[in-house]
């Protein structure tokens, strides 16, 4: 059992509340998953930077001394155990050679607008220790992991990132998971997990590589990914929603003029502007759901 939320804007003048407003949805799933949470936040780009989350597993992160090995064209910002590091389109791969030499680093997401923060802990602890309150940005999305099939870790935690500016969270479980790790594999994708959440996101990553617009690729999850699931998935243009043909696993959607939000029970959505004339439904199995700009 998990809880999953999402926040789309559609009117940019709440881009100030966008953590705040977060934070409140993921703080209530506490009860669906109180081993380990994470977020994504997607933001306005910055001319000819590339953003990267970067987590230390080390015992004591030394963030001084990578800045150092960074280069003075790279700026990082400390958040807990990860930073946010905005490095020149020029530098990345650069950048990315020397993150890949320290065995306690890990790139957590990559992209022109996201940043991604996850860490085991009550979804309150893991908030406040990032700092989502205060973020900004359009849209968002973030899990609460209960633990029932394998260890409270980072590396267990959700949203999983696979591609630039594209990230997911998952209640579910899928039974086809290790067969399609293999396969994508063989067409290029790395996985650091055994986590069937992973397998979902790199599917997705690979489908939108391969030219598929995000609601073909959310369709054509529909006919490869076995097992009860459903998903939110951000990208650097929007957010969606997929649930499987059985839909198992609760979810509710509610909309207004000025956002669109997920979560897995309604109270998730109460505290948000405007809930009292939103429209609120359940969305349809095997339908895809998304808002872009």
């Amino acid at each position: 059992m998990c809880g999953i939320v999402g926040l789309y804007l559609k009117d940019q003048r709440l881009a100030p509340e966008l953590g705040a407003h977060l934070e409140t949805m993921l703080v209530k799933m506490t009860d669906r998953g109180p081993d380990s949470a994470g977020f994504a936040v997607y933001g306005e780009p910055i001319d000819g930077m590339v953003r990267l989350t970067i987590r230390s597993d080390a015992a004591e992160p030394d963030f001084e001394s990578l800045s150092a090995r960074l280069g003075s064209d790279v700026r990082i910002t400390g958040h807990g155990n990860h930073v946010l590091a905005l490095v020149p389109a020029s530098s990345l791969e650069q950048v990315k050679t020397v993150i890949a030499a320290e065995p306690d680093l890990v790139i957590s997401s990559r992209g022109e607008r996201v940043e991604m923060y996850r860490d085991v802990g009550l979804p309150a602890n893991v908030a406040k220790r990032f700092g989502l309150s205060r973020m900004q940005g359009t849209h968002g999305i973030g899990h609460t992991r209960m633990a029932t099939e394998s260890a409270v870790t980072v590396d267990g935690a959700h949203p999983f990132s696979t591609g630039n500016d594209q990230c997911l969270v998952h209640n579910g479980s899928l039974s086809n998971h290790n067969d399609l790790r293999r396969r994508l594999r063989r067409e290029g994708m790395e996985f650091r997990t055994e986590n069937d959440s992973e397998v979902a996101a790199a599917y997705l990553s690979w489908r939108m590589n391969q030219g598929d617009s995000f609601g073909d690729a959310l369709t054509h999850a529909l006919d490869d990914l076995d097992g009860f699931y459903t998903f939110v998935v951000g990208t650097g243009r929007g957010f969606g929603v997929l649930r499987d043909p059985i839909s198992c696993k609760p979810a509710v959607l509610a909309e207004t003029d000025a956002w669109v939000a997920f979560g897995s029970e309604y109270q998730v959505l109460t505290d948000l502007p405007g809930i009292d004339k939103a429209r609120v439904w359940e969305p349809k199995p095997s339908t895809p759901y998304f808002w872009e700009r």
